[in-house]
């Protein structure tokens, strides 16, 4: 009611700002009552522009109900408060609709509400048999600001379209009380409450409320010019930086008029009010796909300040499925693996502020990837509609005509899902079960008709008449096709009740009357009737009544048999396990005497697997589960005092083959195998028509297929395997009884083929007995790798190929020897792995073996061309490169001298020669010359070394006159130069006091020099040391003499004074805080302390000293202190401190850390 209340309320008072006349007339109407209920009908859009004249009040009326188009009943307006859940509801004629109908739900223009289908928006729809009419309806849980505007709903079925909008309008929650506005008519006297004209109105308190209306009228009017926008969004609009940010927000809250919005925030002039806790916030809406995770962050103006993060106004915890970072200023959680309980409204609270925003999780569409078959079936057959959808443990929604078939109908259907599989089961179909089916995901649908037809009764073996004595049995016997099928029996029209003497059996599909002891009542017509079939089975009883004379007969035995008789035999084919009965009929007088037999053994059991049973004139012998042992000749004897008969039945017995044997593998590829078998030893009785085979990875337990119809060949390629994974198979026989049991299983074998060919043979030298040849490894190498290569020739002309080399060669090149000179050859190249050899690489030409003659030539390196120096010590290693064929003889000289092996070594190979000393000395320099000769052709090279070292010191240093502040020092070059040029010298002067020294002078390339400002009264000592390419001389020459400075009379009086005492004793300028952190992240604790001398610092945790532990990082940067603390556990939950000392004293700070285990 305090609803309803507030709503008329609010329309009187948008009625007097449009009518201000009307308002007028209203105010003096207007009575302290009640408003009539007939104005809660009216409800005017609140987001209609202000330029818009008044609507009569039949158009702002609620939708009507009476049907327009397709609806019947149309969805209403809403005017909701926050928090609150709200429904929208319509329905549809389904006469005008030629099927089910699509039914979307839109927010303004185009944002499709179904992709935000979930926690807050559930949609449900319902169809009414009886009525003929579809119902939707849309539900809102917990509705907020954001879900304030234009809302539409389109309705398609084939050519049918239609629409209709309509208006969600979200409030704060009110609490001032409805009746404020009448009780500003109050007077000032009068107590009584029956005193009318007692006292005044108090018109002043009328004015101020008038006053507050108008000005929430002005703000209401403000809100409309807002374009139905909400204020909430304005503010979200007013902080956007980036230019793509308006349109999301846009499509996201539904507002269509993209172009007047950016108008509207042009004119505004933003302030951007900067949050005092938050850097940065939350982006108004987040979005993410249904199993993925999403990281939403802040950044904090203080990194110390605690936040909480919460979801619909909830506190969450750290767990596995939130998780909790702090990076500096950073404050992230991490959703994993969202999922449609997510979507909800998340804040962050930092102190007195809130950052707000919304997460959409999108479930991807659920495609149907089979779809169902069509069925047709008979009454009581068990149905099966089965479908397959793109994602395991997808909603399905089941439909029958149009309608949801829901739990409620599980009496009836079985829904069960199997992996991607969705299948429908009706256990026993009947006529009703009949119609079209349906399949929705949220992606795609599938539709199937079932046909369900009654079952026609097939009669097998009718009834036939029967005449019989009296006291002789009756048995009427009938067969007909379906199993199931019950009936009752008839006599002359009425129904037969089994008695002593009448029995009714039914057993599968044979149905007997059998009546004992017949008399003469017991003739007449005798009916079958199958329940629920039109159809009806008769014969005729003939009571024959006979009157005999007994005569003696004699008989002689006989057996009826097709083919009885010695000389012939019945074949019987029997399959194993199943039984065998041979009923022979037999006749005599008097009765004869049956005996069966098997070879010579006779068999006389009337119980057991094998046993003889015996009935007036019939002998039958009965063996349960045929076994191969039973089959054989067996034989029916007969006999009376008359005469006998025998007859002879062949028993086959047939079974599923024998295993094939030896199943092995004969050949393998890179993706095939063959495999060959032995056909079964025993075929089981009838003849193998083919065979199935399986394979299947090592160590897996599935097998697979290969074929689905019989193969009769005993080889076999199996294709499509993968290189280099070791395979099993087996094999199958069949025959017209059966598969037999697997054979063995192959030995397991890996398909690999052998590489390509070797790629760019090339001939790289030939000589008069060699050649060598290069190449690069096979484009196609495969599982099974190169083992090595194989290199082999023969003479032009012939076909008989020489391997050059007895074993593999693993690098891409090699040298044939031995080789025949002057022949015309031909090589290739063939790589070898498990698989065997690969197809070869061949010269197209032939290549002749003989030497070809080049000059001898040294390349010498260009910087050999000038002094290759280098300092004492240090290695030397040439490397000369020569050409010239054949290998020409190198020889190595210094200073016209060979070479000591000891000092210099020297390594010649045929395209270089290499000359290497480990620990060079002065007495290795000089002149090598080098000599590359081929018989009478020779080249030559001259290399220059030098190697050098620092310089001696400088000699004879003197100090040759001193004038005022100024020396002049004189010295002598060294008498050792390192075997270097000297390229100058370094000067330094002491006071003769402190004698410490300073440099004056560097590379200075005179030997003397005049060194200034010198202090007077001071005494002078001078060194100089020597420099070249290595360096300065390891020792100085120091001056002889000394430089004094005199003195000019001036007395310095030195002042007496206290210095500053900076020692301190430590303290702690920032201490420790307590905190709590999450197990497995690494963390920090920071302080900063002073003091002088620098302070010792002790980690302390439970007061126990952490130094040496190496799970504490302990960091001293400029006083500021870190122990890190790395992936903390439950169990490092302590008291940590802190303690600084020095020779001045100490200081002591302290924290508690809680580490808590992620939830």
């Amino acid at each position: 009611m305090f609803f309803h209340s507030l709503t008329a309320a609010k329309k009187k008072e948008v009625k007097k700002k449009e009518d201000p006349k009307a308002a007028k007339k209203e105010e003096k109407k207007e009575e302290p009552k009640e408003e009539p209920k007939e104005e809660l009908k009216e409800e005017p859009k609140a987001d209609a522009p202000p330029s818009e004249e008044p609507a009569p009040a039949e158009s702002q009326a609620e939708p009507s109900n009476q049907s327009d188009g397709l609806f019947i009943k149309k969805p209403e307006h809403v005017l909701i408060e926050a928090g609150k859940d709200a429904t929208i509801s319509f329905q549809l004629d389904g006469t005008q609709l030629p099927s089910k109908p699509t039914v979307k739900w839109f927010k303004g223009k185009w944002l499709e509400l179904g992709i935000k289908s979930g926690q807050r928006f559930q949609f449900k729809d319902s169809f009414d048999k009886d009525k003929n009419i579809y119902s939707y309806e849309l539900k809102i849980g917990k509705v907020v600001v954001g879900d304030r505007g234009d809302y539409r709903c389109e309705v398609k079925a084939k050519d049918k379209f239609d629409s209709c909008p309509f208006n969600i309008d979200v409030e704060a929650p009110r609490t001032e009380d409805t009746a404020g506005g009448l009780q500003a008519f109050k007077r000032t006297g009068g107590e009584g409450p029956k005193d009318e004209v007692a006292g005044e109105l108090d018109f002043s308190g009328l004015l101020k409320k008038r006053e507050g209306q108008e000005e929430e009228k002005k703000k209401k009017k403000d809100d409309d010019d807002d374009m139905g926008i909400p204020p909430e969004i304005w503010e979200m609009l007013k902080g956007v930086t980036k230019k793509s940010e308006y349109e999301r927000i846009a499509f996201q809250y539904g507002v269509t008029d993209l172009r007047g919005m950016l108008k509207r925030l042009k004119k505004a002039k933003v302030e951007v009010k900067k949050s005092a806790a938050f850097m940065t916030k939350l982006d108004p809406a987040y979005q993410v796909d249904k199993g993925h995770k999403i990281k939403m962050f802040v950044e904090l103006s203080d990194p110390d300040l605690p936040i909480k993060w919460m979801k619909n106004g909830q506190v969450i915890k750290p767990s596995g499925k939130y998780i909790f970072e702090n990076v500096g200023k950073k404050r992230i959680m991490t959703i994993t693996k969202a999922s449609l309980a997510d979507d909800a409204a998340y804040e962050c609270v930092a102190g007195e502020e809130r950052s707000f925003t919304e997460l959409f999780v999108r479930e991807p569409p659920v495609q149907i990837n089979v779809g169902l078959d069509d069925q047709q079936v008979y009454v009581g057959d068990k149905v099966e509609m089965e479908a397959e959808v793109s994602e395991e443990g997808a909603q399905v929604i089941w439909k029958k005509d149009g309608v949801e078939l829901t739990r409620e109908d599980a009496f009836k259907y079985r829904f069960k899902k199997d992996g991607k599989k969705h299948i429908l089961i009706i256990n026993e179909a009947t006529k009703e079960d009949a119609g079209r089916y349906q399949i929705l995901t949220n992606g795609g649908n599938s539709e199937a008709d079932l046909v369900v037809e009654d079952k026609q009764l097939e009669v097998l073996q009718d009834i036939a008449d029967l005449t019989v004595k009296a006291a002789e049995q009756a048995v009427f016997k009938c067969e007909v096709s379906d199993e199931k099928v019950t009936g009752k029996w008839y006599k002359n029209g009425v129904e037969v009740r089994p008695s002593k003497r009448i029995t009714i059996s039914h057993k599968g599909r044979f149905h007997k009357l059998v009546i004992d002891d017949v008399r003469p009542e017991d003739e007449g017509d005798y009916t079958f009737v199958p329940d629920g079939y039109a159809i009806s089975l008769s014969a005729k009883l003939n009571f024959l009544e006979i009157k005999i004379e007994y005569v003696p007969k004699q008989e002689p035995p006989k057996i009826h048999l097709d083919c009885s008789g010695k000389e012939q035999e019945n074949t019987i084919v029997v399959v194993a396990g199943n039984k065998l009965r041979f009923d022979v009929p037999i006749t005599g007088e008097p009765a004869p005497i049956a005996t069966w037999m098997k070879g010579d053994v006779v068999f006389t059991e009337t119980e057991g697997r094998v046993r003889v049973e015996e009935r007036k004139e019939l002998s039958s012998f009965v063996i349960e589960s045929a076994e191969r042992s039973d089959e054989g000749s067996y034989t029916i004897k007969v006999t009376n005092p008359v005469g006998e008969d025998s007859a002879t039945l062949r028993v086959k017995v047939v079974d599923v083959p024998d295993p094939p044997e030896a199943a092995h593998i004969t050949k393998v590829g890179e993706d095939w195998a063959t495999l060959v078998w032995e056909p079964p030893k025993y075929d089981g009785g009838m003849p193998v028509t083919g065979y199935l085979m399986e394979r299947k990875k090592k160590g897996s337990m599935r097998w697979m297929k290969l074929n689905f119809e019989v193969y009769t060949e005993t080889t076999y390629e199996s294709t499509k395997m993968i290189e280099g994974v070791l395979y099993e198979m087996r094999v199958f026989a069949v025959n017209a009884i059966g598969v037999s049991q697997p054979s063995l299983n192959t030995k397991p074998f890996m398909p690999i083929a052998p590489t390509s060919e070797p790629l760019h043979l090339t001939l790289e030298d030939v000589t008069d007995t060699t050649a060598t040849l290069k190449w690069r490894a096979p484009d196609r190498i495969g599982a099974g790798g190169i083992d090595g290569y194989l290199i082999e020739y023969c003479k032009e002309g012939t076909d008989e190929w020489i391997t050059s080399n007895t074993e593999l060669v693993e690098r891409c090149g090699y040298t044939a020897k031995d080789l025949p000179t002057g022949e015309k050859l031909l090589f290739r190249v063939i790589a070898v792995n498990i698989a065997g050899k690969s197809p070869p690489a061949t010269f197209a030409q032939p290549v002749t073996i003989r030497e070809i003659v080049q000059q001898p030539k040294i390349r010498l390196p260009r910087h050999l061309r000038q002094t290759y120096i280098r300092r004492v010590g240090e290695q030397v290693n040439l490397v000369i490169p020569f050409q010239g064929k054949p290998r020409p003889v190198v020889t190595w000289t210094k200073d016209g001298k060979p070479l000591d092996p000891k000092e210099v070594a020297v390594r010649t190979s045929e395209m270089d020669t290499i000359l290497f000393i480990r620990s060079a000395a002065r007495t290795h320099s000089g002149l090598y010359e080098l000599a590359v000769q081929i018989e009478n052709m020779e080249d030559k090279a001259v290399i220059k070394i030098r190697i050098v070292e620092k310089p001696g010191p400088a000699h004879n240093v003197m100090v040759k006159e001193v004038w005022g502040f100024n020396a002049l020092i004189e010295w002598e070059p060294p008498k050792d130069d390192g075997n270097s040029e000297i390229t100058g010298y370094s000067i330094q002067k002491a006071d003769k006091k402190t004698m410490e020294w300073f440099t004056v002078y560097e590379h200075n390339r005179l030997t003397r020099c005049t060194v200034s400002d010198l202090i007077m009264g001071n005494e002078y000592f001078f060194r100089v040391f020597s420099e070249n390419i290595c360096g300065l001389s390891e020792n100085p020459g120091v001056s002889k003499n000394t430089a004094y400075i005199q003195k000019t009379g001036i007395i310095c009086k030195q002042m007496n004074y206290q210095e500053h005492d900076f020692r301190m004793a430590p303290i702690f300028m920032t201490p420790l805080v307590d905190r709590t952190v999450v197990a497995g992240y690494t963390t920090a604790l920071n302080c900063a302390v002073r003091g002088h001398p620098k302070p010792k610092v002790i980690w302390m945790k439970n007061k126990m000293d952490l130094s040496g532990d190496p799970k504490f990082l302990q960091k001293n940067s400029q006083g500021v202190l870190t122990l890190n603390i790395r992936k903390p556990s439950p169990f490092d939950s302590a008291t940590y401190s802190c303690k600084a000392i020095n020779e001045l004293g100490e200081a002591f700070v302290e924290c508690k850390l809680d580490v808590k285990a992620p939830q």
